[in-house]
């Protein structure tokens, strides 16, 4: 099966970056595509925390949402939205929620970050507990295609890659999803080796799109959108920019690197 991970440079506009996801989705699609991902904060990167508190959305209604479901529906695409804020039990936060839409426009699967950033080094500080509530349920979805294949696929998003007992709580996923906003310090340290430790520890592939530049708000992102295979070797991956990334889906390769190594069935602790 043909995945794409869509890195993005996304801004303080909501309409250019709406404008940019299309394009790129579309490239996705027209490569053939059956699954296509974007990251964390497609929607928006904005100049204030707060931002994204006026740009939230009931669950199940709102322009962004709609947007997401009528590219999954037009290009027929199953469509991992990246992330968007939704309404939060607190009035001045907002839940950072992964929604995925199948190939008709239903939304198939919903994940709410549980793990939320925090980061102080010098003049660089981060906090997203100031304006996100964290999730508190693991999530994953079924997948099938019209040629048969069948997968599980876990959510997760950014922060969460730090946590392996999230993954250990998806019951063996075949593919996992990690859209992503990486800082360019954490993500030159540790995003290429949390990534390939996920994959080697669950047997599975991880897919992940991020943002990738320098924003106009002043953020720098890492990038490095990748697909990484179940025995960890990165098979295809984009710096930073704009782009899409190409990748194939082989559940033979699953099944094999779990019948070679049963790890999974050697654990003893939970």
């Amino acid at each position: 099966m043909r995945v794409a991970g869509v890195q993005m440079v996304s801004t303080m506009d909501v309409d250019e970056n709406l404008r940019a996801a299309a394009t790129l989705i579309a490239q996705a699609a027209d490569g053939g595509a059956q699954l296509v991902a974007l990251p964390e904060y497609f929607c928006l990167m904005g100049q204030q925390d707060t931002d994204k508190v006026a740009l939230r959305e009931a669950d199940g209604y709102g322009p962004i949402q709609d947007f997401l479901a009528h590219q999954a529906r037009m290009h027929r695409v199953c469509l991992v939205g990246g992330t968007l804020p939704l309404v939060a039990p607190e009035s001045d936060h907002v839940l950072n929620s992964l929604l995925v839409y199948g190939p008709a426009g239903e939304r198939v699967a919903r994940y709410d970050k549980i793990h939320l950033f925090r980061f102080n080094r010098g003049k660089e500080e981060y906090d997203e507990s100031r304006t996100i509530t964290p999730g508190s349920n693991v999530a994953s979805f079924k997948l099938a295609t019209e040629d048969g294949v069948r997968l599980l696929v876990g959510l997760s998003i950014c922060y969460d890659l730090r946590f392996p007992e999230l993954y250990r709580a998806m019951s063996r996923p075949d593919l996992i999803l990690v859209p992503s906003a990486f800082t360019s310090t954490t993500g030159r340290a540790h995003w290429e080796i949390l990534l390939r430790a996920r994959a080697i520890e669950n047997l599975a592939y991880v897919l992940a799109p991020a943002q990738g530049g320098r924003h106009k708000n002043g953020r720098s992102t890492y990038g490095h959108t990748m697909l990484i295979d179940p025995w960890g070797a990165v098979v295809t991956e984009r710096a930073d920019g704009e782009g899409v990334v190409f990748g194939e889906i082989d559940p033979q390769m699953i099944a094999d690197s779990r019948a070679s190594l049963p790890a999974l069935e050697h654990r003893v602790l939970s």
